[in-house]
């Protein structure tokens, strides 16, 4: 019987949305019913973080346990950057299909390098970052593939699946990946446990191309702006800074969350599979994302910041038949969940792995977690690159650096470009939610809560090999 197989395992992940923009966790207006019930069935992180709030190192991170400086990966894989997941890597997927199970990946990969990098003219008509990947090692033992490299039309996507012909769609984007996975978990093999990655691309920008049955569950005038947009701290200059006036704002906002409740509507698709099926009792069902959205937060849009709107991500994982629901403050990190879903399915865990296993807290509930997750973020603009080298530095050894602990964001930025300032700032989550008050950190070892971070922090960079001037 299935039921007596080695567990399921479905890993969800938009892009792009934030922690703070789903239903149950009361802070934005988004209208989430089906993840809000699935929360309530879940173990709820609510102090989860990307390592790097950006799409290709959160990616490489969460198949690999490993942070970007090891895995190469440290900004996205676009053209005139060398950036790609090294075939040599050993990601969950390598190890699933080791274990016997049928492996898939359907959405949005960006973990190999651009074609035009290669060729201004590739078989497959990748333009811009896009990739088609084909069979072989860098699809890291995923053998259902229904993919594509990087390419943000939401309502005409397109993907491939084991040769360059472009497979074109006139669809939102979500609802045909969802199609594709139903399809996957209805055809599997009854005798075999599956592992299922299905990436969606929205709620990533253009904000705009969302159906507009999602649109019509919103009022535009009726939606609240986060009480710290446009604001500003000290002038640091990361991100993307807000363009249009605040009614603007209000409109792309708005769409944004329509992306969600259409996120929410698929997911209620995938939902209602594995309970007809009689898949849901024995299958691990992760919901989350790769990093956060400004949306006018502090000034600032898209990612690649420390703020909360940045780094934070929604992480729900429900399996029934082995843990039942509870909300923690244990902090969880990108790097952690591929050790973690390891130990769940008692598969080994590499030796290469940084993350910490949570298993133990899932389960027993035993484990506090790890005291402290760390984040960094790279120069990475092809600008910045050549700015950096062109003045004989490693752009590696710039951008910043954070700890974060359940009540303190401590952030060295040494700045995007040569000469920049390098500043240190102190973020009290608890009595400053909103991040609008930060203490600039001028002696770190004469403060006792800097101190105490900052030597955190210096000892992870160590162990890292980062070269990032302190």
């Amino acid at each position: 019987m299935e039921s007596k197989q080695q567990p399921n395992l479905i890993y969800i992940f938009a892009d792009q949305w934030r922690r703070q923009a789903v239903g149950y966790e009361d802070e934005d207006q988004v209208l989430t019913p089906n993840i809000d019930a699935f929360a309530g069935e879940s173990v709820v992180f609510s102090n989860a973080v990307t390592c790097s709030p950006l799409c290709s190192p959160h990616r490489a991170s969460l198949l690999t346990g490993r942070y970007p400086m090891s895995t190469g990966v440290y900004t996205n894989c676009k053209i005139g950057a060398d950036v790609m997941l090294s075939p040599e890597e050993t990601c969950i997927s390598d190890v699933l299909a080791d274990a016997g199970y049928q492996t898939g990946y359907i959405g949005k990969w960006h973990l190999d390098l651009p074609e035009l990098n290669v060729s201004a003219e590739p078989e497959s008509g990748a333009k811009d970052w896009d990739a088609y990947t084909p069979p072989g090692p860098k699809r890291h033992g995923f053998q259902h593939w229904y993919s594509y490299g990087a390419w943000d039309e939401h309502l005409s996507p397109h993907y491939w699946q084991d040769n360059p012909e472009k497979i074109q769609v006139n669809q939102w984007s979500v609802e045909h990946e969802t199609d594709q996975a139903l399809q996957f978990i209805k055809n599997r093999s009854s005798n075999q446990s599956f592992a299922l990655f299905l990436s969606w691309n929205p709620p990533h920008s253009p904000f705009d191309q969302v159906p507009e049955k999602y649109r019509q569950l919103y009022n535009g005038e009726q939606i609240m702006l986060r009480e710290n947009v446009n604001q500003s701290t000290f002038g640091v200059h990361t991100g993307e800074p807000v363009d249009g006036g605040l009614e603007e704002l209000r409109e792309t906002q708005m769409n944004y969350f329509a992306a969600i409740s259409g996120i929410d509507d698929q997911f209620g698709r995938i939902l209602q599979l594995l309970k007809d099926e009689k898949l849901d009792e024995n299958t691990i069902l992760v919901l989350t994302s790769d990093h956060g959205e400004m949306m006018g937060s502090h000034g600032l849009m898209a990612k690649h910041v420390w703020y909360e709107e940045s780094i934070g991500v929604p992480f729900c994982l429900r399996w029934p038949k082995v843990m039942g629901p509870a909300r923690t403050d244990v902090l969880l990190n990108t790097v952690d969940i591929m050790p973690t879903l390891l130990s769940l399915l008692q598969l080994d865990i590499p030796n290469s792995v940084e993350g910490t296993d949570l298993s133990s807290f899932l389960i027993k509930r035993e484990c506090q977690g790890p005291e402290a997750a760390y984040m960094c973020a790279y120069p990475g603009r092809k600008e910045a690159i050549e700015a950096f080298r062109d003045a004989g530095l490693d752009n590696r050894a710039y951008g910043w650096r954070a700890v974060r602990t359940k009540l303190f964001t401590y952030v060295i930025h040494h700045g995007y470009a040569p000469g920049d300032e390098r500043i240190r700032l102190l973020y009290d989550l608890e009595k400053d939610k909103f991040q609008l008050q930060p203490e600039k950190i001028e002696d770190p070892f004469v403060h006792p809560i800097a101190k105490e971070l900052e030597q955190q922090l210096r000892t992870w960079l160590k162990d890292m090999e980062d070269p990032f001037l302190l």
